[in-house]
């Protein structure tokens, strides 16, 4: 068993708390310094995703670990875009995506996908464009540069990278999604594409119907298909003659009311392995991470890995040849079990050289690496990129993700598990200001989804805003969060502000009752689900919450099964909405009564409303009509749309002002004493 890591990281030193000004809503959430750093298969090379502070764009450098100093070379930039999702191909190749980071949604363009030889001096080549109808061949750097390409072979926008090979080529396996013309994927398709050329051959023969994902080898050869038809998920693996063959078939939505039957395909390994992670009664509660052996007809997985208290949740470490060196996981934070016992003495040597963060290491292909690269970062310590000199058994600095923040100003975040009202548990994320007492203010800030993981030990740019404001923040992680064991997740299905709605309220009265928040001074605020919540706590629990901020959140159930703006598939509609939220027709008036629209009279506190007028997920009519019935009775109605945004803020500059809102609004609505 794995058990929680965060227990080995209490002991580090206080830093002492610092009494300048907090820091501004820019240094929070404005893109970081450097978004990103991987180090290439040999160990040699790193890839740097930075802010270049000639051009104020996010570029991609690449540095020579051999070099003499860790000063990047930069290989592609853009005057209007910023470089994204970077790959190595092979070590002197790699491949990435383009967004702009400076403008909202609505005026995006794709991310396309280029590739770059790893010393530069060539334009990149463009893989897969990044709008319907768009040029293809190369993108200049520069306007002196001016190369055409013969050929026109750039995929269109439908393309996405799946796998990068093990095997040196300059190939990688790119997925196509095959769209009806009214916008419903119909299934997926697989090529073959060489990030030197451009060429692509399509892969993936004779597989099955309504392919939706798929799994490849190191060789780039497609091993297994999860297929999608009528609510129902079937997974189909391909021997080594060829023949595809179905292994398990499972409900689509509510496979986890099934015992023995939820899987989920993780990677294909040496010799025909398979690993997923699964359900076992023998494990209790919590998913695993097994393998089967699919050379042995009928095999069934065998554990290799529980995570104690958690689901499974992670990813496999390969090494030279393939080999599964390590296994990435995640319980209240990100740890590494090691296989190899050389890279285990590396993480030990990394953890004593840096005992006050948790820290990731990327050792490339992971064969007897002479350099680490290691991702450091803590619950105050935003990302920090550094090199570890496996010979030397130094650390070398690379870059800090956040430069204008200092670990001294920000609060610490713990985690709690408490009893809920019909007796189980639930996991809370609790995060404190520096230098305070209680009981305090309080922000419980409710994650989106819902059916999804709300947090970790890390630094969080939300939660640590609001502390810097003086605000102690609550996470719950409700019932019908993913995570925390398939009975935890069950109890969420059909309980949409009812027992997901009293979980919150319970985390609430139990920060009130340990002397932590202040009862008199408690917000509500989420996003998405979080913003659907919010509503709801204002409603059924109106003593408790003395004001609320939504922001993209649903108001009307109904809504989701007939706007027409929407972009949850039929699928969605017809099998999983009925199972996780409510059949409309049979939990009809359920859905009355948990819709905070037909009970918008009920909420008369303060209320900031966010919303972006492109959202198809969750489409502005439920804003507007919500807006609209309060303005009848309540008076304490902020109101903002983001006219070119949608789910979400792609412009920072959107979301820097959205929270500078936030702050102003608890400034007038909860700050002040009762």
């Amino acid at each position: 068993m794995i058990e929680p890591i965060r227990a080995a990281l209490l002991g580090i030193a206080v830093v002492a708390t610092s009494t300048q000004a907090a820091p501004s809503a820019a240094e929070f959430f404005r893109p970081p310094a450097i978004s990103s750093a991987v180090l290439s298969p040999s160990g040699k090379y790193a890839a740097v995703t930075q802010i270049s502070p000639d051009i104020g764009r996010q570029v991609l450098a690449v540095v020579d670990l051999g070099a003499r100093t860790l000063k990047g070379n930069i290989v592609a930039a853009y005057p209007n875009g910023d470089v994204r999702d970077v790959l190595w191909v092979n070590d002197d190749r790699l491949v990435y995506t383009v967004a702009d980071l400076q403008t909202s949604f609505f005026n995006q363009h794709g991310r396309g996908l280029y590739s770059i030889e790893r010393r530069g001096g060539e334009n990149p080549l463009k893989l897969v464009k990044r709008s319907w109808g768009e040029d293809g061949g190369t993108v200049n750097l520069s306007p002196e540069i001016a190369r055409v390409r013969p050929r026109d072979l750039s995929l269109d926008p439908n393309h996405r990278v799946l796998s990068t090979l093990g095997d040196g080529s300059p190939n990688i396996v790119v997925q196509r999604f095959n769209w009806s013309q009214d916008d419903v994927l119909l299934g997926t398709s697989l090529l073959k594409l060489n990030t030197e050329t451009g060429r692509s051959e399509p892969i993936g023969a004779g597989a099955p119907p309504h392919a939706m994902e798929w799994l490849v080898d190191s060789s780039g050869t497609p091993r297994l298909v999860e297929s999608e038809d009528e609510g129902v998920t079937r997974f189909h693996w391909r021997n080594a003659a060829g023949a595809w063959t179905q292994i398990r078939e499972m409900p689509t939505y509510g496979a986890a009311s099934v015992k023995g039957t939820w899987i989920d395909a993780l990677a294909v390994g040496k010799d025909d392995k398979l690993y997923v992670t699964t359900s076992d009664d023998r494990n209790g509660d919590e998913r695993v991470l097994a393998v089967a052996d699919m050379r042995q007809a009928g095999a069934e997985p065998k554990i290799i890995l529980a995570t104690q208290g958690y689901d499974f949740t992670g990813s496999l470490i390969r090494g030279a040849g393939d080999a599964i060196v390590g296994i990435r996981y995640l319980t209240d934070a990100k740890g590494t079990y090691w296989f190899d016992p050389a890279l285990k003495a590396i993480q030990e040597q990394v953890d004593k050289a840096l005992p006050t963060t948790n820290n990731l290491i990327d050792c490339g292909r992971c064969d007897s690496p002479d350099n680490v690269l290691v991702e450091a970062y803590s619950d105050r310590q935003p990302t920090v990129y550094m090199i570890f000199r496996v010979k030397a058994g130094q650390v070398e600095m690379l870059a800090p993700s956040r430069p204008g923040l200092k670990a001294a100003d920000m609060a610490e975040r713990g985690f709690e598990r408490i009893p809920t009202r019909d007796g189980l548990s639930m996991p809370v994320h609790v995060t404190k200001p520096q230098g305070t007492k209680g009981p305090l203010p309080m922000v419980v800030l409710v994650h989106g989804g819902p059916y999804v993981r709300g947090g970790e030990w890390e630094w969080d740019a939300d939660s640590q805003f609001l502390a810097s404001r003086g605000y102690l923040v609550i996470e719950p992680e409700f019932r019908g969060s993913r995570g925390y064991g398939s009975t935890w997740y069950r109890a969420g299905w059909k309980q949409w502000g009812l027992a997901m709605q009293d979980d919150i309220a319970d985390a609430t009265r139990w920060a009130i009752d340990k002397g932590l928040a202040d009862g008199k001074r408690v917000c509500i605020a989420g996003g998405s689900y979080g913003g659907y919540a919010t509503l709801m706590g204002l409603v059924r629990y109106p003593d408790l919450y003395r004001c609320g901020v939504e922001y993209f959140g649903v108001t009307d159930i109904e809504l989701m099964y007939t706007s027409s703006w929407s972009d949850l598939s039929p699928t969605f509609r017809q099998y999983g909405m009925p199972v996780l939220i409510g059949d409309r027709a049979k939990d009809a008036e359920q859905l009355a009564r948990t819709s905070p629209l037909k009970q918008h009279s009920k909420i008369t506190q303060p209320l900031l409303m966010a919303h972006g007028r492109q959202d198809s997920r969750v489409p502005i009519e439920h804003g507007t009509k919500l807006r609209d019935a309060l303005r009848e009775h309540n008076s304490q109605v902020d109101w903002v749309v983001y006219a070119e945004e949608a789910h979400g803020w792609t412009s920072a500059n959107n979301k820097i002002d959205f929270w500078t809102r936030v702050e102003k609004f608890l400034d007038k609505s909860l700050k002040p004493a009762p």
